[in-house]
Parts: structure tokens; sequence; C-alpha cells
């Protein structure tokens, strides 16, 4: 897309739920006229933006809602959908608001169309790296949906690709979006917490026995089956495998993809990346040095393949740091991100993707008030949501707050959980091998 325009107008929308961002993200957005940070001071007015095509690559449960997320960023409009199973595809130009918006069931057509600038990759993980590298070969500016990618292999090259490229890209992690994490961070900085040597997360959900996780069919909250043998009939079986092994056609393994190694990383890539992914970005340090971790399947013994409980810890030995994740499908329990500080705790009010606010409370030691003087909660600017990120980036060709070498970090450190899990022993990164070991 033409990116030389005198000025770019940056989009804003508050910090929302992810399931709120997913649902409804743009449609508070505005356009700002920054013209004092990106336009000549000559200029009165920024210059109109040119409208940017998107197109959607997996528009089922969270390619729907991107989708959906995509359509009411101004100055955005979707072009084409692509996918593999009939219903998604009429779904998709439903939710495009366009009129000529064009289907494809064969992605590789939607990325050789002129109109697309850019595009939404919201497809089962085990497509994620070839797609990325097709659009990084057509110059399309890329949002992919966590988790990166595979295995350790895909993401490096994936990794190389993207930033040998001039294309914009961004990660599916949400919670990079939220004005308290962005305050948070800058509390952090400041040093009010001392060094941090704890950090918490989890997650948790326990559902109906007869509604097991990850057992849907095509939303989160959709349980009735559809005909099985018109699901078979609407579905290019082959291209949905695509690089995963050959098999006859399995309706399981097409709507519950999560449940299985061929096509996901379970636990490990679908929720504690989100956890550790938040993390990172509170702290930036990196890839952990260790990790051990254990995963049953203690209730969901249903043919799935990953387990249903999981726990992990990970060490950060030069920084005196050990971050753990607890998870289940079978309880109710929560546990907030919280960063346990020699001085004080900073603790949120939920999970990564669903922070609003958070509290600091001072150790027993420490006589300093638990924010700092001057300091109030709810004043830094709200945050752009993340779709609106990646278009802002877009426009100014600038990093996204997800970006590719983030990207990277969010892969190996969830890539060492299951390692672990699997191999039954504690692994460690290799920083100049660039290996699991």
């Amino acid at each position: 897309m033409n990116t030389t325009q005198h000025s770019v107008p940056a989009l804003h929308s508050a910090s929302l739920d992810r399931r709120q961002f997913l649902r409804t993200a743009g449609q508070g957005a505005s356009v700002l006229t920054a013209a004092s940070v990106f336009a000549p001071a000559v200029l009165s007015a920024p210059a109109p933006a040119r409208v940017l095509g998107v197109g959607c690559i997996g528009v089922g449960t969270r390619g729907g809602d991107l989708l959906n997320s995509v359509v009411h960023v101004p100055d955005v409009k979707v072009v084409a959908v692509s996918d593999v199973y009939q219903p998604h595809r009429q779904k998709g130009i439903e939710l495009s608001r366009n009129p000529d918006a064009k289907s494809y069931v064969d992605y590789r057509e939607l990325l050789a169309d002129p109109r697309v600038d850019a595009v939404v990759i919201g497809t089962p993980d085990h497509w994620h790296c070839q797609m990325v590298l097709d659009a990084v070969q057509a110059g399309k500016d890329i949002y992919c949906e966590k988790g990166f990618s595979k295995t350790l292999e895909e993401a490096k090259r994936m990794r190389d690709a993207l930033k040998q490229s001039k294309v914009v890209f961004q990660l599916g992690h949400q919670a990079r979006q939220a004005t308290c994490a962005l305050q948070a961070k800058e509390l952090i900085a400041k040093g009010i917490l001392g060094p941090i040597t704890l950090v918490r997360t989890g997650r948790f959900k326990s559902t109906h026995p007869e509604r097991p996780n990850w057992r849907w069919y095509g939303y989160y909250d959709r349980w009735d089956r559809p005909d099985p043998e018109q699901v078979r009939k609407d579905v290019d079986w082959d291209r949905w495998l695509g690089p995963a092994p050959k098999i006859p056609w399995n309706e399981r393994h097409f709507w519950h993809w999560r449940c299985y190694y061929a096509y996901g990383t379970g636990y490990a890539g679908d929720l504690l990346s989100h956890e550790m992914d938040f993390v990172q970005y509170l702290l930036g340090h990196g890839i952990p040095d260790t990790c051990v971790s254990s995963g049953r399947i203690a209730l969901l013994r249903d043919d799935r393949e990953v387990p249903d409980t999981w726990g992990a810890t990970y060490e950060f030995e030069k920084l005196g740091r050990t971050v753990t994740f607890e998870g289940s499908m079978n309880a109710t329990d929560r546990q907030p991100v919280t960063l346990c500080g020699r001085d004080a705790t900073l603790r949120f009010d939920a999970i990564a993707h669903d922070v609003s606010t958070f509290e600091v409370v001072p150790a027993g030691h420490n006589q300093h008030a638990a924010l700092p003087e001057g300091y109030q909660r709810g004043q830094t600017p709200p945050q752009p949501n993340h779709i609106v990120d990646w278009v802002n980036c877009i426009r100014s060709r600038g990093t996204p707050k997800c970006s590719t070498d983030e990207a990277f970090i969010e892969t190996a450190t969830f890539l060492m959980s299951l390692k672990a899990q699997q191999e039954r022993r504690m692994v460690r990164w290799d920083p100049v091998r660039e290996d699991i070991v």
C-alpha cells in the first residue's frame, strides 16, 4: 500500500477484555488529528488516509471475531475472505459489511487479490507458518492469531522471513492493549516493587460434564452439533489438513482441533502463552533459562490428546526470578496475574486478557504509600486495541506491541513448557544455538 502520505491519522480505542474485544473492538475507535506527531507544521489538518484493504484467512471461531473487529476500524475495509468450510465463507461475507467482498476457498488466491493490502490469519495453528511465509512473499502486512507456530523451527523460519521483509506483523495477544497494563509497566519501571522474585499466573475453567472444554461447535458457547454429513460435504478436508498428517475425514478433529497435537500445542500454546506473553510485556525479561512442567488428562477422557490440567515453573537465573503457571479445565479457581516484589506486590484483577485494574500492596517493612505520590490510577491515556495498534503501525510503518521479536519469545517460552511436559524433565534454553535442550 502507499505509505508516502504527508500525515497518517492514528486510531484509538479504550481497552477491552478479550471477549469484548473480539465482539466489539473498534466500535468506539475514532480518528485523531495527530498532526503534531506525523504532519509537517505547515499543515492545518491531516490528509485523509487511504482505505486499507484487508483479507481475512480463516473465519471460524477466532477468525470470525477478528473479522468483526476489523470492520469497525475507520478507513479499513474487508475486501476478501478465505475459508475451506462453506458456511464460514458465507459468514465472512455477511460480517464483511462489503457487498463487493470476494470469498476464496484457497487462501493463496486471496493473497493474489490486488485489493488486499493486509491479512488477518485466524486459522488453526498448524497453518500459521505456511500462511505467514506466503503472506510475506506476497508483500502483505500480517495480523496472526497466537500461538505463532507449532515448532521452534517454524518460528525461526517465520521470524527470519518477517525480519528480512518490510511487512508489519502483529501476533494476537490482546492483553497488551490494556491501559492498566501500561500503568503497571510504568510503575514497575520506577522500581516500586523492588526486585521481583516471583510471578504467579493461571487459567481455570470448569464446565458442565456434558459440555467439556474445547468441545464446542463453531463458537465458545455453542454446543448443538451440526449435521455431521452436511459438514463433511461443506469442508474441503484435504485443504483443511494442509501440512498436518493425512487422515480420513474426522469430524472431531475439524471442530475440536485444539484437543489434538497435529494442529496445535494444547494448554501450552493456547492458554499458558497468553499469560506468559503478558508477563513478558510487563517485565521484558525475554526467554526463560529453564522450565519444568507437568500435565495430565485428569477428567476429560474423551479421546483428546492434550492434557486438561497443566502446571509450569520457569526460572530466570540471573534475575533470581520464578514465574509459575497453573491451569485446570476442571476447576473454578482463579489466579490473577500477580507480581511479587521484595518491597510490594502488584496484583491484577484477572487473567491476562481480562485485566482492567490492579492493586499495589506494600510489604510490612515498606513504609511508602501503595502508589507513588501524585500518581493516579486510570490517568494513563487509553491504549488502542490490538487490531487498531496494528493498523496504526501499518500506516506509520511502525512496530506493533506484539511484534515479530515478541512472537519468537512467546513461542520459545510455551514450547519449553510443552517439551518439558512431554519429556518429563527440566529443559533449558540455549541462547547461542537458539534451541531448547
